[in-house]
């Protein structure tokens, strides 16, 4: 790289023009990045990918909905139940093929005893599958 020193006299012109030099020398440097990256990512073993199905073998069961009131009432789906009757009726659900998933909705405001009672008596019937359902947070 050279350097234009000036020596006062005014005979000297103005130079005007682009120093293309580093933009030839940063397109070389990617030119030579391509050459060397395109064949490792064009290299690829062939094989035979599976194709996808989308047939049911098995119909999924409904989905048991308990519901679980502040005052520690159990509804299961839009029904009251008793305690006792709470547990045989998991009893039964927990032997079908496929055994149905148990979703518990319970109250904010519901002490933790009502639910955990709930969850207990799934356990004691052999219920697999137990979740619970949230309101999703606010957006924004």
């Amino acid at each position: 790289m050279g350097m234009n020193v000036s020596t006062g006299g005014d005979d000297e012109e103005v130079i005007s023009a682009i120093n293309t030099t580093p933009l030839v020398d940063v397109m070389l440097v990617l030119l030579i990045i391509f050459l060397i990256t395109i064949p490792v990512a064009i290299q690829v073993v062939p094989v035979r990918l599976p194709e996808q199905n989308n047939l049911a073998l098995e119909t999924k069961p409904e989905n048991v909905n308990l519901s679980v009131t502040r005052g520690g009432r159990v509804y299961w789906n839009q029904e009251w139940l008793e305690d006792d009757a709470l547990l045989a009726r998991l009893k039964e659900t927990a032997t079908l093929q496929p055994q149905p998933e148990v979703h518990i909705r319970g109250d904010g405001g519901a002490p933790y005893e009502h639910i955990g009672r709930v969850v207990l008596a799934c356990q004691r019937a052999g219920i697999a599958k137990v979740g619970f359902i949230t309101e999703p947070p606010p957006r924004g």
